[in-house]
Formats: C-alpha cells, structure tokens, sequence
C-alpha cells in the first residue's frame, strides 16, 4: 500500500511497544506482534490507499498539464528562433527557464505534499492499534510485547496479532495469514508522485540579430 509506511510504523515502535512491568516478582510474560500486517487488515488501510492514489492522480494530472505547455512553448521557439530578433529570442528563452524550474519545484512540493497526505491518514490509525496493543499486553498479562520483525524464534501463543485484530473489531479468521516471526510483510506498491523530468531549456542560439 505505502512503502514509506515502514518509517512511519518503525518511529511508531520506538516509542510504544514499552514495557508493562508487573509488580510482586512474577515471572516475565512476553508477546510479539506486526503492525504493519495489523495495519493491513483493517478497513481503513483500503480508504488510505484509495485517497492517496486519488491525492498522487491530481498530482500527475497537474504536471501533466504543465509539462504539456512547457513543450509546447520549446517545439514553438525551437521552429522560429532563427529568424527571432535578439531581444524577443532572450525573452522566450528567460520564459521557458521559468516554465522548467517551476516543474521542478512543483514535483518537489508533490512529493511533500504527499507524503504528508500519507501521514495525516496514517497516524490515526496507528494510534488506534498503539491503544489496542497496551490494552491486549494489559488484559492478558503480558510484561513485553515487541515487533515479530525482531523477533528470531517464538511460541505461536506469544502472537498477540489476533487478539489485537479482536480487539480493533477485525476478525482474525477472515484476514491475511500473519507473517512468520522474522519474516518481512512486503506492503503494497505505494501512490507514487509524478516523476517525469521537464525538457532541458533550449540552449541560446548563437545567430546574430538580424
């Protein structure tokens, strides 16, 4: 769905998957769990996939436009430059420069612009599973819950991903197979920004004015 998704989840585990202690000396209960993969089977991970193709698709349709003017106007100077007078030759060349560093700076801007689109619809919901994750780690004692991403070996019962998928209102049956521990969960193609180069400015010409 989102391949920046794997920053975004990863600055996620660094500050939530913390312990839960419990008190009186009892033996330490671990779980591990995939956020990602939990991230996948919920309903809002197809609406954020739908909003960000539709959010990069207005992107690419804009460039488009752009870059279609911007070609026209070099195809039109290039048939005419010679029999230009100097002056008028300076001012489409000073004219197509613009047109060609406003392409650029307009991918640049679409490529923040959705990257922070992706950011906005995917914090919530990452905070949703942050919540539902401490509440299964409290509920069922466990003292650890840590990323199956870092995890080499586990018990099958150390997996918290159902009761979390539970927990979140999805049910477990009807989702994905989980990921085996260590194993990474490929995420879908992402949303991808316009990313088509504008044609390099057509260099002076070197006639003299007429």
């Amino acid at each position: 769905m989102m391949n920046k998704i794997k920053t975004l989840v990863a600055a996620f585990l660094l500050i939530s998957f913390a312990s839960f202690a419990q008190s009186g000396g009892q033996p330490l209960k671990f779980g591990y769990t995939n956020v990602e993969y939990i991230l996948l089977q919920m309903p809002e991970s197809k609406q954020i996939e739908s909003e960000l193709k539709t959010h990069s698709t207005q992107l690419e349709n804009q460039l488009q436009t752009k870059y279609t003017e911007y070609q026209g106007k070099v195809d039109a100077y290039q048939k005419s430059a010679a029999t230009m007078d100097k002056t008028i030759r300076d001012d489409k060349e000073k004219e197509l420069m613009n047109l060609n560093n406003s392409i650029q700076e307009f991918q640049r801007n679409a490529q923040a612009s959705l990257q922070a689109k992706e950011k906005s619809l995917v914090d919530p919901v990452i905070a949703k599973i942050d919540k539902a994750i401490k509440d299964v780690a409290k509920e069922n004692g466990y003292t650890y819950v840590i990323s199956n991403q870092a995890l080499l070996a586990g018990p099958e019962d150390g997996d918290i991903s159902p009761l979390v998928l539970k927990k979140l209102g999805v049910d477990p049956t009807k989702v994905q197979p989980e990921p085996a521990p260590a194993a990474s969960n490929p995420a879908a193609s992402p949303a991808k920004t316009p990313a088509k180069s504008p044609a390099k400015t057509p260099a002076k010409s070197s006639k003299k004015k007429n």
